[in-house]
């Protein structure tokens, strides 16, 4: 069903808009305004367009891009800033990759928490 990559949210700072994917609307509303704030907040310290997405596997991507002509897009910082939000929200993103994994690709619950623990 869903074999290419699936965008669960992004925003950019070029149009200053916040995107999400109507698909995880069953999300609960509390991590629907987590990953506003999360896109939102990156694209404002950092600039350029933030999008998280799913890979045909169920992992959880950060893309980013930005103009070429952006002087103020902060390409190191990107990376240090991806780095630090998957820190500290490790258990949302894991949470979030094991609810694709099952509702989304339709792997059994079990077998999906028990491969994690290997």
């Amino acid at each position: 069903m869903y074999k290419d990559k699936i965008v669960l949210c992004g925003a950019s700072a070029y149009e200053h808009k916040y995107y999400f994917n109507e698909d995880f609307s069953a999300l609960p509303q509390s991590v629907q305004d987590e990953l506003h704030i999360m896109c939102v907040l990156y694209t404002e310290e950092i600039g350029g367009v933030l999008t998280l997405e799913f890979d045909e596997d169920g992992s959880l991507e950060f893309t980013t891009e930005a103009l070429e002509s952006d002087a103020m897009y902060d390409d190191i910082g990107s990376v240090l800033r991806i780095k630090q939000i998957r820190a500290d929200k490790q258990e949302l993103l894991e949470s979030l990759e094991l609810y694709y994994r099952v509702f989304f690709l339709g792997e059994d619950v079990e077998e999906t928490l028990n491969e994690g623990e290997e």
